[in-house]
Order: structure tokens, then C-alpha cells, then sequence
């Protein structure tokens, strides 16, 4: 199990101290990295990871000698996402079958551009515009997937609450509800919704994807509020594959969800 897409703390940690000891500041940092002030400061933090050239142009300037090349490498691999984060990408670019639960918002995969903008604006803490405008076009981009051959197995079961949450407001709002009709129409995709008047409910724990690789491989990811998590050792993956299985046989139908998407975008 491993941590989800963030930063390192350690990493930020010794960032900052290599900073300070070269009594450089946060904006002259950032200036030399082509970074704001406070994108230098969420990886200090660790809130972000490092990109682009900030790890090799930050030793350089702070004379760190090859001490934050050598823990980035470690923390994060050669592309400045963290290894899980990058494996599991990679992995959900050729899964077999994919299995996704979201409880509050609309699962990524199938968010809209103007949706996807409002979820990252209500992100705490803040994030920058650069920094919102780069996550929106990461999970974008993911969704080439459903025009992939051969294609996968996609399955999505959202609580019906987040049918009515207006996130960005009710156009934007009704904009996704649409688009999600159109998904729910690809012969290898099912939508189900979750319906609020259930007295039992396997999902109370929280959002869960389940994946089957390309190599028959079988990995999960659960969120909190520290990050994520990855999944990939038994009993843990076991017993969220049977809870999988439980709120898919708890929630509607697939043509029951189709209507009350379409209903419920109609009302808006």
C-alpha cells in the first residue's frame, strides 16, 4: 500500500532547508525554477510533487550536491510523479476492466471540462490556476481510454446526491449529466446510480477504484484525506473486490440510472 499523488514531505523538508541555508527566498527560488511563490511553497510542503526542472535546477542554485536529485529519484522516479501514481496511470491506460465508485462528485473518467474545473476549485487547500489548469488536462486526457481497441470493461456507480450537487453551478452541472448519458451509451460502459433511499450500504467507508491490468493484475485505489492509497496485496483487495460487488447488486440498474440521469438533467 502505498501513498497517494501527492508530494513528499521529506523532500519538501530538505528542499526548504537547503533553501534557507542558501538564504534564498521563496520567489527567487521560483524564479529560477520558472514556479510562483506558492507553487515553491506547496512542494515544500509537500502538497505537490516536483516537475519539470525544478529538482535539477534546485540543487544546482542551493548547492545541495546531488542530496535532492538523489531523494527525488527515490521518492518520486525520473517523471516527478510519485511511482504508484505513475504505474497506476499507466495501468489504467491499458486496463482490461475498470470499477469505480465515487461518492460526493462524479467519477474522473467521466468528468466534463467545466466540471472537472469546479471539483479542483473547491480543492484545499487552494490551488494555484496553473496548477488547476494542469489537473484539468491530466484527467482529460485520461479519457481516451474509451476510444482505446481493444476496449475496456468500464463500470461507475455514483451516489445519486451527486446528481444534484451543483458544483460550478446548475449549466455546468447539466452539461455533465448529459455527458454522462452519452458515456452510459458505449457498449462497454455501465453507469449506475446509488439511490439515497437505500437502509443498507456497502460504500459508507468511501470512493474505491478496482483495475484489472493487461497482465491480468489485480489493484485498487481508495482516497481519504490525506491522499490515496494503492491496494495490491491480499486480504485488503479481497475484501474491497466483495464490497465492489455488494453496492453494484445495492444500486439501480443500469437503464434505471440511464432515466434518472436524463430526468434529473431535465429538471436543471
Amino acid at each position: 500500500m502505498h501513498s497517494g499523488e501527492r508530494g513528499s514531505e521529506t523532500f519538501g523538508a530538505l528542499l526548504r532547508f537547503y533553501r534557507e541555508r542558501a538564504g534564498i527566498t521563496l520567489e527567487a527560488l521560483g524564479a529560477h525554477v520558472q514556479y510562483s511563490k506558492s507553487q515553491v511553497a506547496m512542494v515544500e510542503r509537500g502538497k505537490r510533487p516536483p516537475k519539470g526542472k525544478l529538482v535539477e535546477i534546485a540543487d544546482d542554485v542551493l548547492g545541495a550536491q546531488g542530496a535532492l536529485l538523489l531523494l527525488a529519484e527515490k521518492e518520486f522516479g525520473k517523471s516527478g510523479l510519485q511511482l504508484w501514481t505513475e504505474d497506476f496511470l499507466e495501468h489504467e491506460k491499458m486496463a482490461l476492466s475498470i470499477y469505480s465508485y465515487q461518492d460526493h462528485v462524479m467519477p474522473g473518467l467521466l468528468q466534463t471540462e467545466n466540471y472537472a474545473r469546479a471539483v479542483f476549485n473547491c480543492v484545499y487547500p487552494p490551488l494555484d490556476d496553473d496548477e488547476i489548469d494542469e489537473r484539468v488536462a491530466n484527467r482529460l486526457a485520461r479519457q481516451k481510454l474509451f476510444a482505446r481497441k481493444p476496449v475496456a470493461v468500464l463500470n461507475f456507480i455514483v451516489e445519486q446526491s451527486a446528481l444534484t450537487r451543483p458544483l460550478g453551478g446548475n449549466p455546468v452541472l447539466k452539461e455533465q449529466l448529459c455527458g454522462m448519458v452519452e458515456f452510459a451509451a458505449l457498449r462497454n460502459v455501465t453507469i449506475q446510480v446509488m439511490p439515497h433511499d437505500r437502509q443498507t450500504h456497502a460504500g459508507l467507508m468511501g470512493p474505491m477504484i478496482l483495475l484489472e491490468t493487461a497482465e491480468r493484475r489485480q489493484l485498487a485505489y481508495i482516497e481519504g484525506h490525506k491522499g490515496g492509497y494503492f491496494i495490491t496485496e491480499q486480504p485488503d483487495l479481497g475484501n474491497l473486490q466483495g464490497k465492489y460487488g455488494i453496492l453494484r447488486s445495492q444500486a439501480l440498474t443500469p437503464e434505471a440510472s440511464a432515466q434518472l440521469i436524463e430526468e434529473t438533467a431535465s429538471e436543471l
